[in-house]
């Protein structure tokens, strides 16, 4: 494939999935056809098939972009040295996450709606598990003498980080993306990560 023909393509790819969102903003992800979507980008049918599947397959790439995006925040290359949190690097990848999801808030709604909600939560914790398996199982985890589970402990957090997200973008707050990493470090960092055996760098 060309250089020229490959700008193409992602432009395509990238405008396919502008009108989609445009349209889930406008009418709802139910309602919205091929045909929708293949005239707000203003190409036909036959390309966006050339690009996706269905509009299932449309919504999965996206949502698994979205996935990515979140996991970006926990490269323990990244966070995590010697044992030690890097938790201003933490707020700075959060509040990065935070402001693609505000900038693509109706998306979001979408996929924290019912079944899809759960889909988000379990890839998060599968993420996560398969990111810190290592230093989880270096760690006897322990609390006051009650060992606690990893799964527990990974759970607990995604359901914080996930909890906490799905209140932020369907409540009228005005809380920044910066205000929320701050509050969502605060509650999972004070007590809870150094049960982990972790140390945080304030």
């Amino acid at each position: 494939m060309s250089k020229k023909t490959d700008l193409r393509v992602k432009r395509t790819h990238k405008m396919i999935i502008e009108a989609f969102f445009h349209l889930v903003d406008e009418k709802g992800y139910d309602c919205i056809t091929i045909q929708d979507i293949a005239d707000e980008a203003m190409i036909n049918r036959a390309t966006f098939y050339a690009h996706f599947k269905d509009k299932q397959d449309l919504y999965e790439q996206i949502f698994d972009f979205a996935i990515n995006a979140f996991t970006s925040v926990i490269d323990t290359e990244q966070i995590i040295v010697s044992n030690r949190i890097k938790v201003k690097q933490i707020e700075f990848l959060l509040t990065h996450i935070y402001v693609n999801i505000q900038n693509n808030k109706n998306f979001f709604l979408t996929i924290m709606d019912g079944s899809s909600n759960e889909l988000l939560r379990k890839k998060l914790a599968d993420i996560i598990y398969e990111k810190y398996a290592d230093i989880f199982s270096k760690l006897k985890i322990t609390e006051n003498d009650i060992e606690v589970p990893i799964d527990f402990i990974i759970e607990y957090m995604t359901s914080i980080f996930i909890g906490t997200l799905h209140w932020w973008i369907t409540s009228d707050t005005e809380m920044s993306p910066n205000h929320l990493a701050r509050l969502v470090i605060k509650l999972v960092g004070n007590g809870h990560l150094t049960v982990l055996g972790l140390e945080i760098d304030k």
